[in-house]
């Protein structure tokens, strides 16, 4: 069964809980997502640090309920 957007931002709070998220459903099929993440945690780590971050958030569903994620994140400017 695929994931919904908001069991994914709800997933992505309450990791990261000062996220400003927005979820877009790439296909239209429900499997392909994007999230654009910005958080101040993430400021002065890499950029695949941020991914992983978000990533564990998520936690072990990606690949299965998650078929497919494309993360843009940031700090605030």
């Amino acid at each position: 069964m695929a994931m919904e957007a908001n069991e994914i931002e709800r997933r992505i709070k309450a990791g990261i809980p000062d996220a400003e998220i927005e979820i877009r459903d790439l296909a239209g099929d429900g499997d392909h997502w994007a999230a654009t993440v910005i958080s101040e945690t993430f400021r002065g780590k890499t950029r695949v640090q941020q991914h992983q971050m978000v990533y564990a958030a998520v936690g072990g569903d990606m690949g299965g309920a998650l078929h497919a994620l494309a993360l843009q994140t940031s700090a605030p400017k």
